[in-house]
């Protein structure tokens, strides 16, 4: 499974962004894509997860209230809508694969993407 992550940008707080994860290489029926940011100078924390299969989400920490995850199963690609976005959400986005449920834990992700950079304005 071959992950591209896209959709970062510079905006100001408040604002939202749309990030896409496109996935190639096979359908990714039976696995979750699971959207991950690491700021500056902090360790990687996961942020959301969704399942292909039957659609189940998991949020965890920040993205609980302001941001959603969503597919669309026949571009077999994965989104992360980001709304009311702050200053400190400044970092690198990933996607990532598994194939598994739902997880915020990298050591079920057996593929990544590039990661796109989001840049939050004050």
């Amino acid at each position: 499974v071959q992950l591209q992550a896209s959709g970062g940008g510079l905006v100001q707080a408040g604002g939202s962004l749309k990030l896409t994860c496109a996935a190639s290489g096979r359908t990714l029926d039976d696995f979750t894509i699971g959207w991950f940011r690491q700021a500056p100078g902090k360790e990687r924390e996961g942020l959301s997860s969704i399942y292909f299969n039957d659609g189940r989400t998991l949020l965890v920490g920040s993205a609980k209230g302001r941001f959603i995850i969503s597919t669309d199963n026949a571009k077999n690609t994965a989104y992360l809508q980001m709304n009311s976005l702050k200053p400190e959400d400044t970092a690198v986005y990933y996607c990532a694969a598994a194939a598994q449920g739902p997880s915020y834990r990298e050591a079920n992700y057996d593929y990544w993407g590039q990661g796109t950079l989001v840049t939050v304005s004050s």
